[in-house]
């Protein structure tokens, strides 16, 4: 243990260690918007960032292992009464340690600025964070190897632009299988505050980082060809048997979902408004301003009683039934974990006038903002700036609407409700609803 102090002490392991800590807590904070979700959304956070980490491990065990070279030391050790793998112990756990360390304080980091918002935790979270830190030992023990394989000067910097290539390539090769066993980054994309890793993915992972490691220590500790040859033999056997345990199937590689997060979660009290359980902390924000939503429709006869988020994911393709009792809508997660868009919840929950849409039924926008906006008491305005992530749209669309809602202005209330209420069951029945309010 004197050993590996002095080796933490005097060689590149910390200062690795601390570098790729620095990086992967700085990617993070530049982009909290992507985690901030949750935890879930962290762990695929760090995971995709180990796109960088992997280049910081692998170019530091490659620094690391040119150093008998780079001091001309290696014939004088080698008459020391140590064997070559007792000599290399110390270098390899102090290496490994401290990036996979690294890579542990990095989410951790994360993590604190979660603890006041976040609630839902999900167990398997840690066995992806752990095969993470993994990933980085591999790398570094790769490294090593390959830095006493490549001693030159310039192999170092080499090795880390391979290592990005490789994690980046092998994570969009098809058959998306093949991704998921070589790349560490595979499956962090996110798409959805619900998706998680499937963990037959994170052990296949496992299996081929761990047979990465060995071929590392092999290469780092032969002393003669044979031995460093023989190190493809573990990585081929890791390979395999990393490709009998991941999945096949599309569903478990592409953005599986975490049933658990992804579950509603309501309100005790009435109207009730549901949220997935992965955002059940913005339910004391949402649900004022979405009973408020289910308050202006109650001006129609036959009104929804709950608001729901929108939890339809696209690669399971499993949108709930519509029902004329429950409006959905969007809910996001701003940066700071908090409710995005609030101002946007009102209309968002009256725009659709309490029905639930399909892609196939007729519509028209212009009758669909005036009948809103004549239920909200004000006259229509653009959605860009009012609904989120609008960039832009028609700007007659707008002076349509606001037509006809001066037109339903000047009927009286009874007649103008009772238009509304037929734009709105035009919808539900998937009918056209131009000149509803203008007969």
């Amino acid at each position: 243990m004197s050993i590996v102090g002095l080796e933490l002490r005097r060689s590149a392991a910390v200062g690795a260690a601390l570098f790729a800590l620095v990086i992967g807590v700085a990617a993070l904070y530049l982009t909290p918007g992507r985690w901030s979700d949750g935890y879930l959304a962290l762990v695929l956070a760090a995971k995709e960032y180990t796109i960088l980490l992997w280049a910081v491990a692998l170019t530091g065990g490659a620094w690391l292992g040119r150093r008998e070279h780079r001091a001309r030391v290696g014939e004088l050790f080698a008459t020391t009464p140590r064997s070559r793998s007792r000599r290399a112990l110390p270098t390899l756990i102090a290496l490994g340690a401290g990036l996979g360390l690294a890579y542990l304080v990095v989410v951790v980091a994360g993590g604190v600025s979660l603890a006041s918002t976040a609630t839902y935790f999900p167990a398997g979270a840690v066995v992806i964070v752990v095969v993470g830190a993994l990933s980085l030992v591999a790398a570094a023990w790769l490294g090593l190897g390959l830095g006493r394989l490549m001693p030159a000067l310039v192999a170092a910097p080499l090795i880390g632009v391979a290592g990005v290539l490789l994690t980046f390539f092998t994570a969009i090769m098809r058959p998306d299988w093949l991704g998921a066993v070589l790349s560490p980054v595979y499956g962090s994309s996110k798409f959805n505050a619900w998706q998680t890793i499937d963990p037959r993915v994170t052990a296949a992972l496992a299996i081929w980082m761990t047979a990465l490691a060995v071929a590392g220590v092999v290469l780092f500790v032969g002393g003669t060809w044979r031995v460093r040859v023989a190190a493809v033999l573990p990585a081929l056997l890791g390979f395999g048997l990393a490709a009998t345990v991941v999945p096949r199937d599309e569903a478990a590689l592409v953005a599986p979902a975490d049933p658990i997060a992804r579950e509603l979660v309501c309100t005790d009290d009435a109207p009730k408004v549901c949220v997935a359980r992965v955002k059940a902390h913005l339910l004391p924000a949402l649900a004022p301003l979405a009973r408020q939503g289910l308050a202006v429709l109650a001006k129609m006869p036959g009104p929804p009683a709950e608001v729901h988020e929108d939890r339809f994911d696209y690669f399971a393709g499993d949108r709930p039934a519509p029902s004329g009792d429950v409006v959905t809508i969007t809910v996001d997660v701003d940066k700071h974990g908090g409710l995005a868009h609030p101002a946007a919840v009102v209309t968002g929950v009256v725009f659709g006038l309490g029905v639930e849409r399909t892609g196939e039924c007729p519509g028209s926008g212009s009758v669909e903002r005036a009948a809103a906006y004549y239920l909200l008491g004000r006259e229509p305005v653009s959605d860009v700036g009012v609904v989120p992530n609008t960039t832009g749209e028609d700007p007659e669309l707008n002076a349509d609407a606001v037509t006809l809602w001066r037109g339903l202005r000047a009927l009286p209330p009874a007649e103008a409700t009772a238009r509304v209420t037929a734009v709105r069951d035009a919808l539900a029945a998937c009918r056209d609803v131009t000149g509803i309010l203008t007969r």
